[in-house]
């Protein structure tokens, strides 16, 4: 029963805000309530509304719908249930029903933190705001305008919860508020400060020849796996560069991956030039790969353009 209970206290969305100061004493008070809540209500109320919360936490959305809705049935004014709804029914992705449910749970309660978190996030899901909604909710509530600063200060949209203190009566936790997001922003903009100056100093470099730079550092150390990956990394981005066909080829062909390093080479034929050495690296490794696949006709072609230099 007692498991039950805590349950239910997180359904009904007592703990909102955590509150230092005679926390010990007001969760006695919350669960001694939440116990006397319980009573008020029948078996069948009590077996379907926890079976409903069940089915949501293992993702059975439209079965814990149909039970809440039956839940409904038996007492049709309880707000605790429109929130589940409301979850339950953005959970299925069916929006409209979502916030019908979540704009009735927060006429209920319109002081309670979740419910209005679960509204502000139904509306953000369709590329809304609440203001789209704000003719059907107690919008000026203050308890509500408190809540809906903190939840766009911790989605870090500081614009939106600095309009929404501006627009409220000065008091202690709006000046706190204020200041938090102010050094917020300052800390912000000293990242994206130190973002823009890394990027600078990556910019001053190629990033043709960090490719180069570090594919050479693998081959040294005999590492042809990730000289391979990287390899094909830079002819993802550098298309037209034979010598990262070549830096693959030679890469496969120490994984044995034979075939596969005939059609890179191969391809990057095309892409030479006038650079006689870099072509006659590419034919060795082709000769190599074609002999090992036992493809010595192809093996010898290639080893007289070798020889010849053409």
């Amino acid at each position: 029963m007692r498991g039950r209970v805590y349950i239910f206290i997180f359904a009904l969305g007592l703990f909102l805000i955590p509150r230092p100061s005679c926390a010990q004493e007001n969760e006695i008070r919350e669960e001694e309530s939440a116990e006397v809540f319980l009573e008020e209500y029948t078996d069948e109320f009590q077996e379907k509304f926890f079976e409903a919360l069940k089915q949501k936490g293992i993702e059975n959305y439209d079965r814990a719908v149909n039970l809440l809705l039956e839940c409904k049935q038996l007492d049709p004014n309880n707000s605790v249930l429109d929130h589940e709804l409301s979850k339950a029914y953005l959970a299925s992705k069916q929006v409209v029903l979502a916030q019908q449910y979540g704009i009735s749970a927060l006429n209920a309660r319109p002081d309670n933190f979740w419910v209005l978190n679960t509204l502000v996030d139904i509306t953000q899901r369709q590329g809304l705001g609440l203001e789209v909604v704000k003719d059907k909710i107690p919008y000026n509530n203050t308890k509500l305008q408190e809540n809906l600063a903190v939840i766009y200060f911790k989605q870090e949209n500081f614009e939106s919860a600095l309009k929404i203190l501006n627009g409220m009566k000065s008091s202690v936790f709006s000046k706190d508020l204020t200041s938090r997001i102010n050094n917020s922003i300052k800390n912000r903009e000293n990242t994206e400060v130190q973002k823009d100056t890394i990027i600078v100093e990556v910019q001053k470099e190629s990033p043709m020849e960090n490719y180069v730079s570090n594919i050479s550092g693998f081959l040294v150390k005999s590492d042809f796996k990730n000289a391979a990956s990287v390899s094909e990394e830079a002819l993802e981005n550098f298309p037209a560069q034979p010598y990262f066909y070549y830096t693959y080829g030679l890469s496969l062909n120490k994984l044995n991956k034979h075939k596969e390093a005939v059609a890179i080479l191969e391809s990057g034929l095309d892409y030479l030039l006038d650079d006689v050495d870099l072509a006659n690296k590419m034919y060795k490794e082709l000769v190599d790969a074609n002999n090992a696949l036992g493809n010595s006709s192809k093996a010898n072609m290639y080893l007289s353009k070798l020889k010849s230099g053409s």
